[in-house]
This record gives C-alpha cells, structure tokens and sequence, in this order.
C-alpha cells in the first residue's frame, strides 16, 4: 500500500465527505461517579446490544458540507490521504475560530475536528500520520494545546487518543440533548 497525504484547501469539503467515518458499536465507556462524583469518575467498558453502526455525518446538523454553512473555516486545516488516485482519509483541524466553543475564543488552540479513515484502510497506520499531521500543522500556528472531541461509543478512538498521548481532560453526560445514551469526551494533547 502507497498512500500519500496532502495538504488541500477546506473548499474540498463535498470531496472530503466521500470517505464514510462509520464504525460499528459493540461497546461503549459508562461513566461511574466514585463517591456521588466526590471521588471522581470512573471509565467501565461495558458492551452494547445489539451492535449498531455510528455514522456521524448522519446526525443532524453534523457532515462536512453542514460545516461550510454554519462556520467560516478559511483558517482550518485539511488533510486528505489518497491510495492512488482514490481518497481514503483524512483530517481536518478547527484555528481561530471564534464560534467554535472547544477553542474557547483562543488562538492558541486547535481542535481536531474530524479524523477519518475508509474501513478498508483502517489500523494501517494513517490515523496515527494524520494525528501527527494535525499536531504539527497546530504547532505552526503557534497553538500550545490539541482539543479533541469524541463520545462514549467510539472506543476505537477513545484508545486511539490515548495511543496518541491525550488526555481525557472533560466528561459531559449532558452535552447531546438527542443523542441521550452518548457522552461527551474531550481530550487533550499539550504541544
């Protein structure tokens, strides 16, 4: 397998959008307050049943082309990595933006926004050079943080996170009014 990484420009987007970031939950992190909360929260992995497909372009508002209309990203970042000719990932990284509340108003903060990988290119090692592009490409800006959001459900990149050296910095059990059985996790990585 030769792939490449490129740098793109965010008008891209609709073609960005063409590799799925769909994965299958079979298990999920429940939260457990230690202590009514006192003590802390505890991460219990526990399985889901059934199993079912997570495609976060699928929710609402959600998907590369929603986020044309609703922020101005000409400061973002995108990455794309191709198989030949055929895209297969890629990542895109939010700077400078200040409606964006994981960047809370700063410009020395990044958010990974969205990281994906085409199934079939999955656990090959372009999740970890796309992170690695992410990083430097916030580094270039001056950023000294890499926020990243992602939910109780997606294991698979809770451990990608921690593989990449984050930390979990914030749990939010309330942060998705619709999407009740999902948790937000916020992870940091200093720069």
């Amino acid at each position: 397998m030769a792939v490449t990484i490129a740098q793109e420009p965010v008008s891209v987007l609709p073609l960005y959008a063409v590799v799925s970031p769909a994965f299958l939950v079979e298990a999920r992190f429940a939260v457990i307050p230690i202590g009514g909360g006192l003590g802390g929260l505890s991460l219990k992995l526990e399985p889901v049943e059934p199993a079912y497909v997570k495609d976060y372009d699928r929710d609402e508002g959600e998907g590369p082309e929603r986020w044309l209309e609703r922020w101005d990203i000409s400061r973002w970042g995108l990455f794309s990595v191709f198989d030949s000719e055929k895209r297969v990932g890629g990542a895109l990284i939010a700077w400078d933006t200040p409606k964006i509340d994981m960047l809370d108003g700063r410009q020395d903060l990044a958010a990974l926004w969205d990281i994906r990988v085409h199934a079939d290119f999955r656990r090959s090692g372009i999740g970890t050079a796309l992170f690695s592009r992410s990083v430097d490409w916030a580094r270039e800006r001056g950023c000294v943080q890499l926020k990243i959001e992602t939910q109780n459900v997606n294991v698979p990149a809770c451990r990608f996170y921690a593989r990449q050296g984050c930390t979990l910095a914030a749990i939010d059990p309330y942060a998705y009014p619709n999407q009740t059985e999902e948790i937000q996790l916020i992870w940091q990585l200093d720069l």
